[in-house]
């Protein structure tokens, strides 16, 4: 497995410019609004695009790619086009003439984003390059879907246990804050209305906790450990003020519900420092203690571990 999403990327950009190494080649998500490049082949261009750009998805040709029959997208002399109205302005803002887009699809058929290639000249993509391409997006496409499979829960689609581990050994850890949470009153709702409702629940569980961590910066993240236990990681938080802040906020996020089953939240937090040489599972034996604590003293609370619990 790569360590991370760049190191593919970059490895999936350097194939495609053996095919076409004079053009600037960068990879694309998509999601319902927006189209964020995420990676490109090269950084020194005349073409006026960079790394992290967001542009609204309306106002990109990535939205006109077939993904149902996953066929490319081909402009090549983007002037001359008289569909283009609406977008030749931009387009042209930007110093793109020439634009192939390849759809990059998961297996169940999620759309993910796209391949793209782009110059600042009208160019023509001859019938092999864009087939080797769309083999190297195909060859992509398959890597999210193990990586998926290895890092991600299958009910939740959050990350699992194993990705937790992967990211302490991996990478070095900066400060940071574990939040270890389960549920109150979830057995009840498996006993009074069935498995298939809790596992419904435990899904949009799963959905508010994407929407916690993605609220303080990129690199805070989300995992299922299995049954209604969940681990949240959160980067680079040490002050206690923030800690009980976002404890608070959490809380919040889970304990209103419309419906008459009755759910909230039980919290063990443990800080971490950066480096620090603490192994993960002692961490989560730390917040393991600290959420005892937090179910003892009436659940739908939250407390730190202080070095004594």
């Amino acid at each position: 497995m790569y360590k991370n999403f760049d190191e593919l990327a970059s490895d999936v950009l350097a194939l495609a410019k053996e095919i076409l190494p004079d053009k600037l080649i960068y990879i694309n998500s998509l999601n319902d609004k927006q189209q964020i490049i995420l990676k490109l082949s090269d950084t020194n261009t005349s073409i006026l695009v960079t790394e992290g750009m967001v542009i609204n998805l309306n106002e990109t040709l990535c939205n006109r790619i077939d993904f149902e029959r996953n066929e490319p997208l081909i402009y090549e002399d983007i002037s001359r086009e008289t569909c283009l109205n609406g977008l030749k302005r931009t387009l042209a803002d930007v110093n793109i003439n020439a634009y192939l887009g390849i759809p990059i699809s998961l297996f169940d058929g999620e759309r993910f984003g796209t391949l793209c290639v782009a110059h600042h000249e009208a160019s023509h993509f001859d019938k092999k390059s864009v087939e080797m391409l769309q083999r190297i997006a195909r060859m992509f496409s398959y890597y999210l879907d193990l990586e998926r499979l290895a890092y991600r829960d299958s009910l939740t689609g959050l990350y699992n246990r194993q990705y937790l581990y992967k990211y302490f050994e991996d990478f070095s850890v900066t400060e940071g804050v574990l939040f270890f949470l389960d549920l109150d009153g979830f057995k009840k709702v498996n006993d009074v209305y069935g498995h298939e409702t809790g596992d419904l629940v435990l899904k949009e569980v799963s959905l508010r906790l994407q929407k916690f961590v993605k609220e303080p910066n990129d690199d805070a993240f989300a995992v299922r450990l299995g049954g209604d236990e969940f681990i949240i990681n959160l980067p680079r938080i040490s002050s206690t003020e923030e800690i009980s802040q976002r404890a608070e906020q959490l809380i919040n996020y889970l304990n209103t519900w419309d419906t008459e089953y009755q759910l909230s939240a039980s919290i063990g937090i443990v800080p971490y420092s950066a480096n620090g040489g603490v192994q993960l599972n002692t961490l989560l034996k730390n917040a393991d203690n600290a959420l005892y604590r937090a179910k003892a003293a009436g659940k739908n609370n939250y407390k730190i571990f202080n070095g004594y619990c």
